[in-house]
């Protein structure tokens, strides 16, 4: 009740209460110090003084790359590797392999103006389409841990979709695209005074390539601004998600994404996802002479319930949470220049899951005697962060500059079966080889991490910056970890999985070209892994290194290139038994050593701008014991605009410009052997857009 109350007063505030950002990947000096971001900090920084690893996508590239999916706007930014599912899902890998399993998504931290879109212990792989990513100003992405800003969660990296500033705009976008699809953007917005709003609103219908696996996706997002004078703003908003998706299984058999016909087929036609994830935030800034403080009360309800037809017997899944929230931050100058910020978040999460079998178990005598159907899971968990961070940073005579973090966070978890505890189904009838799901009794879970962070930064000319940065970022285990048992495994004793990270970069800017350069390396611990017995366990010690590379130059008054180079080796460190036999120095699976893109953009005229974009996929090994592998791929997509007049642009473009035949996701399992999400083949997108200012 008092969880209601609170959010309704939230509400109240944002409806009553009623950064600004040259986000854009030209090249020169003048555009990268005019970058703003708020990844690192949570308030606005210009890029060029950064000691972290961000980059950023803006809002010239995101309106010119029109994503369909943000696969296609985040893997050109340095480190980033998102492999596309089916519709809008997909698996993210940010100076990491791709991974996989019930708690991988916890490895990234994905937020919305600055709050994650998920509580910290319930995240899902798929997460990134709980963003309102296709009318974003810009997309940041800290590559590393998270600074002390940021807690569990944010261990291998940071997605952050900041949306545009409340204030004057009225434009409308219709697109056309192939099987069936059609796509409505549109912003409206308006100034009173002291007081700015702006609605965005986006809408996408497509049949699908695969059978069955079309969708429909609506997004809505109210954002406000109110300068109450004396040196106080209110600002903040809600974005509404709904996402309902046929969805498309693997095709399974060697290199079968190569044939034709067999790549369109749909192997799970009943499977499904519906989705809902609504948000409400009110941010109160005041400013005096000595400090200013920044408050965020937030609330959030995610709803999701699908088929999970990559499991025996096929149940559903039904899960949701309900999340109130709170961000506080003070930030002061001190008297010998330093920045001084310290803070606190806290979050309260109410979730349930329930997973149940509607049909009896297909297949061999072993499953239909061990996946009984009915009801498999049947629990709720309460769940509460709290942390305290310090942040302090100072500028030095002798041009070196130091930042230094600490971050100390602690999170509960209260669980509850409402179904009989142990390894039975849902009447307590054991299965007659042993059932595979099994329910942990009542318990309590507790984990505190401490996460420091130190950073060097030094001048090495008008051209070159050296930045420095030692760090560790963790993640508590996940709620489906604790507790969604299988086998003979009754508690799960797991630990929180700890990261540590050493990094080397050098960046610069001249007048019509940038760069930066990215050296790392990191060690792993407490991996959480799933063994042949299907149970949670930390088993798993690995070490992530790579070399990252980007740069772009103004070759012409019209014609520019940019390119980002990603060198990767992800290794298991310890001695795993996988397959009968022991993986330890293997590459880890979906860990390709090289991909990039590089971009030529033409501007011949002021109202003409062609792109040809080159994207490279290494290949990689799909399973631990390195037998079995993906070849990679390279792929052309073309992208045009003119406007015809002020108000009036047309785009088009074309993807996979050549038509290849490969897979967006390989795969290799025991029983399937290889497995495959296919890519789509040549395929364009017409759009026409109205801005009636």
């Amino acid at each position: 009740m008092i969880r209601k109350i609170v959010a309704s007063s939230i509400a109240a505030v944002t409806t009553l209460g009623a950064m600004p950002v040259l986000a854009q990947s030209t090249a020169g000096i003048e555009a990268i110090e005019e970058i703003e971001v708020i990844s690192r900090s949570r308030r606005s920084e210009g890029l060029a003084d950064l000691n972290a690893a961000v980059s950023v996508i803006g809002a010239e590239e995101l309106s010119r790359v029109a994503q369909m999916h943000y696969q296609q706007a985040l893997n050109r930014l340095p480190g980033v590797n998102i492999h596309r599912n089916n519709g809008q899902e997909s698996l993210a890998a940010i100076r990491s392999p791709v991974f996989t399993g019930a708690g991988a998504c916890g490895a990234f931290l994905v937020a919305e103006n600055g709050i994650p879109v998920r509580s910290h212990g319930f995240c899902n792989v798929n997460e990134m389409f709980d963003t309102h990513s296709e009318s974003a100003d810009r997309i940041e992405v800290v590559r590393g841990p998270g600074s002390a800003f940021w807690g569990s969660n944010a261990v291998h990296g940071l997605i952050n979709v900041v949306l545009p500033e409340p204030g004057e705009a009225k434009s409308l976008r219709l697109e056309k695209g192939p099987r069936g699809t059609y796509r409505g953007n549109a912003r409206l917005g308006s100034e009173n005074g002291n007081f700015k709003q702006l609605f965005l609103v986006n809408g996408v219908n497509e049949k699908g390539y695969q059978e069955e696996s079309g969708f429909d996706q609506q997004k809505l997002s109210w954002l406000y601004n109110y300068d109450a004078g004396g040196g106080t703003e209110i600002d903040g908003g809600f974005t509404l998600i709904n996402l309902n998706q046929e969805t498309a299984g693997y095709i399974v058999g060697t290199d079968v994404y190569k044939d034709g016909d067999l790549r369109k087929r749909n192997p799970n036609p009943g499977a499904y996802r519906d989705s809902k994830n609504h948000r409400v935030w009110t941010t109160i800034s005041h400013q005096n002479e000595n400090w200013e403080f920044v408050f965020t009360p937030y609330w959030r309800e995610v709803n999701m319930n699908f088929i999970q037809h990559f499991l025996p017997g096929q149940p559903v899944e039904d899960f949701q949470h309900t999340t109130l929230g709170f961000q506080g931050a003070g930030y002061r100058t001190l008297d010998n220049g330093a920045v001084l910020a310290i803070g606190m978040d806290l979050e309260d999460t109410s979730a349930q899951l329930l997973q149940y079998q509607p049909n009896p178990t297909q297949g061999s005598f072993f499953l239909r005697n061990s996946i009984p159907q009915g009801r498999h899971y049947d629990f709720e968990v309460e769940a509460r962060q709290l942390a305290a961070f310090v942040n302090y940073e100072q500028s030095f005579a002798s041009g070196w500059e130091l930042s230094l973090g600490l971050r100390l966070e602690d999170v509960d978890y209260e669980y509850d079966n409402l179904m009989i505890d142990g390894r039975t189904n849902e009447f307590g009838v054991p299965c007659r080889f042993g059932c595979r799901y099994n329910r942990p009794s009542d318990r309590a879970d507790s984990f505190t991490n401490l996460s420091p962070k130190l950073g060097l930064s030094y001048t090495l000319s008008d051209y070159a910056n050296l930045q420095l940065r030692v760090q560790r970022g963790f993640r508590a285990p996940q709620a489906t970890e604790l507790y969604r048992l299988q086998n003979a495994q009754t508690v799960a004793d797991l630990e929180s999985v700890e990261l540590d990270s050493y990094e080397i970069a050098v960046n610069g800017a001249g007048l019509n070209w940038d760069y930066s350069v990215s050296l790392y390396r990191m060690n792993k611990d407490n991996g959480i892994i799933t063994n042949s017995s299907r149970e949670n366990l930390n088993g798993s010690n690995t070490q992530h290194q790579g070399l990252e590379v980007s740069y772009g130059h103004s070759l012409t008054d019209t014609l520019s290139i940019r390119g980002v180079a990603n060198f990767a080796k992800h290794t298991y460190e310890n001695s795993i038994i996988s397959g009968g036999v022991d993986i330890k120095g293997n590459d880890i699976d979906t860990s390709p050593n090289l991909f990039g893109n590089l971009r030529l953009i033409w501007q011949p005229l002021a109202s003409t701008t062609l792109e040809l974009e080159w994207a490279n996929m290494g290949e990689y090994y799909t399973n631990p014991e390195n037998t079995a592998e993906y070849e990679g791929h390279d792929l052309l997509n073309l992208r045009g605009q003119y406007r015809f007049s002020e108000d009036v642009t047309v785009s088009l473009n074309v993807l996979n410009l050549t038509n290849e035949l490969y897979a967006e996701r390989a795969d290799w399992t025991t029983f399937t052997g290889d497995r495959y999400f296919p890519g789509q083949e040549a395929r364009a997108f017409l759009a026409v857009q109205w801005d009636f200012l």
